[in-house]
């Protein structure tokens, strides 16, 4: 956070505001401040920081109030706070998001003493209208735990349980919590991050913050504080409850009617139902405010509140019309009570408690500071007149620059000959020119006695930027294991065995030892009991087909012959594939310069904070692009990541080094949004942008193609037009492609052709599973951006059948909340119609519609509106579907769904929520109009996939419903259907690999990543030891949990990964109980097995045995490291344990020491693994010579 400190006492410097505080630090009624908008965030900063008591600032909408919380974040860090107002209207049946919840129970713990801070809270007239529990309740209901004291663990989790907090295996999201014996996780709503409590009988132990994605224990937590999960409480008065029983459900279709029944259900049994906004009006003996919760010191302020009551009476008139709408369609029952509170009541309480307005124009106060601030011009991009701005403001007094661009700008005043102080924080005094690198969203002017005037210039004035979003490093997300879940009735490929159906986990006993096993189906009734450690050797089934597979025999001669034509296939794709990337590092390509000063200057010029995976994307490009062989990168990236600031960079770097760009993407509209996005970034330097497309007159195409041959256009975007013969370079050295997959043959051989001679960088949205891109990795230069931005929520979805009425909710939803609407029809026919509909639902609505159809420049226009917001709702094609960023956009809803694949609903989804604001996704199909069954499994997908960065996720069910054929073309379909997806990427990875290694080429893959990703194709390991080993329901009841943390275990690949493995057991679980030392133990035997190639470990009586390759040991080393105790026989070695107690220590000890001859043998370096009762011995022997 930039350090503001300086400036707000430079405004301390200012008599009116002296006056000011000290008139509110008296208790005085100080009227209006008059201050611009500009300039209000600083005033505030100053106060809170002089006036040592909570703050409320009160602003007409919720916008204006996420603006000012934001920027007040910047002065005053954590202690900025927003209350913001629920996004379902009021008389809608939708849960409250877990962000909205948890960010209104902060705001209520500090204001209730709970958190020991002041906060400045900002609140959205909207926000205040809702009803509160008493801070009494809040308290009451509140738990506060320290170490070292007192606190019940079944008390406190039948707390959580009469709070709102759900139950879960394994505690991951907000609201949730799990127990496992003396441990409670628990993830409190008000935090960013969940907290693991550790017992000692009653006595709390411990107290740790934890990783939710991890589950590793971090730091220590002296002070938890456990708020309810949300802020109504579920013990609704006997009154209210027995008002509900009376509503009048007459009326409602069968649904609703259900609804509140299953809602009375939960009521009754001292539950908070998921949509409880909807009640509101019962849950409360007396409804209490915002204000209700301020202590008597507080200090209340008010922006523009002449606005207040136009605001109230707006949001209270769409209440009305939507519980109207409700009754008259039977979504709600007749009679509900407001879930508001009367704004007249509030508006008198606001102004009788608080003591400055902001705004302007209204009469000025005994201490206003009309006269002390002014406003600052704005230059939109024009350089030098914003140079010549800042000379003349540091001649009346001082100019201050917070820009991201900042060296750059210094540079620039410098060349006039004027000295300029650069640093990265804002130092006093202002004189002078002051440069900072950094950001603010708006400057203002500020007159001061003695000095004169010192001026605020951003780069909104400078540059034009818009308001930059706020965004604090987040740490990675934890990528997609190799497999994904498994369930009972799932369809699963084992390795040896072949297809089955998986029915759940066994527990059968073997050799006198009970033991869990995976219970696998197979054709004729057979069926085959799986030891869980060998779990990695199944993986979920996925065809090239939506086609129920045939369950193989046992016998297992159909299996093997599939496989070997499976083999055989991957072998020649591999073979083709490695030639063309073989061509590819043999050709001349131009070498990149290194990064210059201009470069550093535009990426720091970034109005966010980089994620990791954006910057490692980045260096990956600049580190092709900086070789001699022509770059050929894929970048996947979820909808939203970040992949087109990569590309800009790229561009940027290839421009300064003289060379021209081509910039090519599918649609008309995202060509015209990619020319924008590059042009307004690059508008301090001296680039030169053009567009190509059907949006350009002819005349202008002419003109464009002719500046590029003469190398007058250093970045051209455009569509397939880019691509025609009549298109020539001066000195093309980068082409950077959006969604390839969306262009034609013909466009695509033209494609294939310039990356023989040009770096080429493609960009795409479009999921792959992770198993394929491990598979293709080895053949083509990939990048994955799989971070979410900070603060982004998840799209809250909803399948129905199109409903006029859900639709006009919907629309007028996102209107209240100053929003725009995508309305997407599957095709052109019709559109005008759907449109006409739209415009008598919702006739205050400004709509239009979009397509590729319309006659030239028509639909430049219809976008140019709807980006700048004079378009309320766009009724348009799939023409939006990729790369389309409108943040304001944040409702789309999509007719005739089911006719729609998956990865285009999701890509269509991802148009909405690309800002902070809750975005809603409503797939629509036509009432009485069948749905087939693989429609209904796409709309299924789409809405358990709503976590973030779910594409992996989708990719794998699209691949599931509608197969896995278009991946890699129909030739390879009927060998993906006969052994599944996941065995056939394996297959071809291993293929890829063996190729690279015949031809000499460096792999490109990790080794061990390689490794892991292969050993299931390796022969499988049995494993015969005495041992009760498992993960008893005792210790992990949940029997989901149990197979996850078998198939974890079944992929582990060292001794170290056991380690781990084993810490974060006890972290979640607590200490280890036998059966679960014994499994960890056997996986340990396991991977020292693996790593000797061994295909069998077992004892018989006094003996152990290793079946193995063993060629590469020698009796030799046997002897001399195993004397005694090791033998080597053909195809095996034996060990004596007939001579020590400690069989167990004995075999992992002889296990380590093989594993060491072994290497020492490959790679002939010395290494010795010392017996436990001979290292023992020398330890002693050591310790006592330090001794002496």
């Amino acid at each position: 956070m930039l350090n503001f400190g300086a400036l707000t006492g430079l405004l301390r410097r200012a008599p009116a505001y002296s006056a000011l505080a000290t008139l509110l630090r008296d208790g005085g009624e100080a009227g209006s401040a008059d201050v611009i908008q500009a300039a209000r965030a600083v005033v505030l900063s100053a106060l809170a920081e002089d006036l040592p008591a909570p703050m409320l600032v009160v602003a007409p909408t919720v916008e204006r109030a996420r603006q000012l919380a934001e920027e007040l974040a910047m002065w005053l860090g954590e202690r900025a706070m927003l209350f913001p107002a629920p996004e379902p209207l009021p008389y809608e049946r939708v849960p409250w998001s877990p962000a909205t919840n948890g960010a209104r129970m902060r705001v209520l713990s500090a204001l209730a003493g709970l958190a020991g801070s002041q906060p400045v809270v900002v609140a959205s007239v909207q926000s205040l209208l809702m009803p509160l529990p008493s801070p009494a309740a809040l308290r009451r209901r509140t738990r506060i735990l320290r170490p070292g004291t007192e606190q019940p663990l079944t008390r406190l989790a039948e707390l959580l349980a009469a709070n709102g907090y759900r139950h879960e295996p394994v505690t991951e999201v907000p609201g949730t919590y799990s127990r496992r014996g003396g441990i409670l996780d628990v993830f409190p709503v008000s935090q960013d991050r969940p907290i693991r409590i550790d017992y000692f009988g009653d006595m709390i132990d411990t107290i740790r913050w934890f990783d939710p994605e991890t589950q590793r224990s971090q730091e220590a937590c002296p002070r938890a504080v456990l708020t309810p999960a949300a802020e109504a409480v579920a013990e609704v008065p006997a009154a209210g409850l027995a008002d509900l029983d009376e509503l009048d459900c007459s009326d409602c279709h069968a649904a609703a009617q259900t609804d509140l029944e299953r809602d009375r259900e939960d009521f009754s049994q001292g539950q908070l139902p998921r949509a409880f906004g909807l009640y509101l009006g019962y849950l409360y003996p007396e409804s209490h405010s915002l204000l209700d919760y301020l202590s008597a010191e507080a200090v209340v302020m008010r922006e523009e509140f002449e606005f207040a009551d136009d605001a109230a009476t707006a949001f209270w008139q769409d209440a009305d019309l939507a519980r109207e709408r409700g009754e008259s369609v039977g979504d709600i029952p007749r009679g509900l009570r407001a879930p508001l509170l009367p704004w007249e009541q509030l508006r008198d309480a606001i102004r009788e408690r608080s003591v400055l307005e902001l705004g302007v124009g209204a009469e000025p106060g005994p201490a206003s500071l009309r006269e002390a601030f002014l406003p600052v011009t704005r230059m939109a991009g024009q350089v030098r007149l914003a140079v010549d701005a800042v000379l003349e403001a540091a001649a009346a007094g001082g100019a201050l620059v917070v820009s991201r661009q900042a060296a750059r700008l210094a540079e620039l005043v410098a060349e006039r000959g004027v000295p300029v102080s650069a640093a990265d924080e804002v130092r006093e005094p202002v004189r002078g020119v002051q440069v900072v690198h950094g950001s603010y969203p708006e400057g203002w002017a500020l007159r001061l006695p003695e000095v004169g005037t010192v001026t605020l210039f951003t780069d909104t004035e400078v540059f034009g930027y818009s308001r930059p979003a706020r965004r604090r490093p987040r740490k990675r997300r934890v990528t997609e294991k190799f497999t994904i879940d498994v369930e009972p009735g799932d369809y699963v490929v084992h390795v040896e065995h072949g297809i089955g159906r998986y029915a759940g986990l066994r527990r059968l006993p073997r050799d006198g030892i009970e033991r869990e096993y995976l219970e696998i189906e197979y054709a004729g009734g057979d069926r085959l009991y799986v030891p869980t450690y060998q779990s990695d050797r199944i993986s979920r089934y996925v065809g090239a087909s939506e086609a129920a597979p045939s369950l193989s025999g046992l016998s297992g001669a159909d299996w093997q012959e599939a496989k070997a034509r499976a083999r055989r296939a991957v072998e020649d794709i591999a073979g083709e594939l490695l030639e063309l990337y073989l061509a590819r590092g043999l050709a001349e390509g131009y070498t990149f310069a290194p990064d210059d000063t201009w470069q550093r200057e535009l990426e720091s010029a970034f109005p966010y904070e980089e994620t990791e995976d954006q910057l490692r994307t980045l260096a990956q490009v600049k580190a092709d692009m900086e070789a001699p062989r022509p770059m050929d990168r894929l970048i996947f990236g979820d909808v939203g990541y970040g992949k087109t600031e990569v590309a800009l960079r790229a561009a940027f770097k290839a421009v300064t080094d003289g060379k021209q760009v081509a910039v090519l993407v599918p649609t008309t509209v995202l060509a015209q949004q990619h020319y924008e996005t590059f042009r307004g970034r690059l508008s301090a330097f001296p680039v030169t942008i053009e567009m190509l497309s059907r949006l350009r007159s002819e005349g202008d195409q002419a003109r464009v193609l002719e500046r590029l041959e003469r190398g007058e256009v250093d970045i051209v975007v455009g569509t397939h037009r880019l691509v025609q013969k009549d298109v020539a370079f001066k000195d093309l050295g980068l082409v950077i492609i959006d969604e390839e997959q969306r262009f034609g043959v013909r466009h695509k051989e033209h494609l294939k052709r310039l990356r023989q001679q040009v770096d080429v960088l493609t960009m795409t949205a479009t999921p792959i599973p992770r198993t394929l891109n491990l598979a293709l990795s080895g053949l083509r230069d990939m990048s994955t951006i799989d971070t979410p931005p900070e603060d982004r929520q998840p799209v809250w979805t909803q399948v129905s059948h199109w409903d006029d009425s859900l639709v006009e909710r919907a629309i007028r939803r996102e209107l209240a909340r100053g929003g725009q609407v995508f309305l997407v029809h599957d095709r052109v026919l019709g559109i005008a119609g759907v449109a006409n509909r739209v415009r008598r639902l919702v006739p205050e609505a400004v709509v239009d519609v979009g397509h590729g159809q319309l006659p030239e420049g028509k639909l430049s226009q219809v976008m140019e509106r709807f980006s700048s917001g004079a378009v309320d709702v766009l009724v348009c094609t799939t023409i939006i579907e990729s790369g389309l960023d409108i943040p304001n956009a944040n409702t789309i809803i999509i007719n005739h769904a089911d006719r729609f694949g998956l990865a285009q609903l999701y890509q269509l989804r991802g148009r909405v929520g690309r800002g902070t604001a809750r975005a809603y996704a409503y797939l629509l199909f036509s009432p009485g109009q069948g749905v087939t069954e693989v429609a209904r499994q796409r709309l299924r997908a789409i809405m358990e996939a709503s976590e973030l960065g779910a594409g992996v996720q989708i990719a794998m069910r699209d691949l599931e419903i509608r197969g896995a054929g278009d991946v890699l073309g129909r030739r390879q379909s009927g060998h993906i259907t006969a052994v599944g997806f996941d065995l056939y990427s394996r297959m071809l990875a291993q293929a890829v690999s063996q190729r690279q290694e015949e031809a000499g080429a460096a792999p490109t893959l990790e080794k061990d990543l390689l490794e892991a990703f292969l050993r299931p194709l390796s022969p499988g390991l049995q494993i015969s030891l005495p041992l009760e080993a498992e993960l008893p329901e005792d210790y992990i009841a949940d029997a989901g949990l149990r197979l996850s943390l078998y198939r974890q275990l079944g992929a582990l690949a060292g001794e170290e990964d056991v380690d781990e493995f084993a810490a974060e057991l006890e972290e979640r679980f607590g200490p280890p109980p036998p059966p679960v030392e014994r499994l960890l133990y056997q996986t340990r035997v396991k991977v020292l097995a693996q790593h000797l190639g061994a295909t069998a470990v077992g004892r018989e009586e006094d003996q152990f045995y290793l079946r193995m390759d063993v060629s590469l040991l020698r009796a030799h080393d046997i002897q001399e490291e195993l004397s005694g105790v090791a033998r080597l026989g053909r195809g095996q070695i034996r060990i004596d344990a007939s001579r020590t107690q400690d069989w167990q220590g004995l075999l992992l000890w002889a296990l380590r020491v093989l594993v060491g001859i072994m290497e020492e043998r490959r790679a002939a370096r010395p290494t010795r693994v010392l017996r436990p009762d001979v290292r023992s011995r020398q330890e002693d022997t050591a310790m006592e010579a330090e001794g002496r």
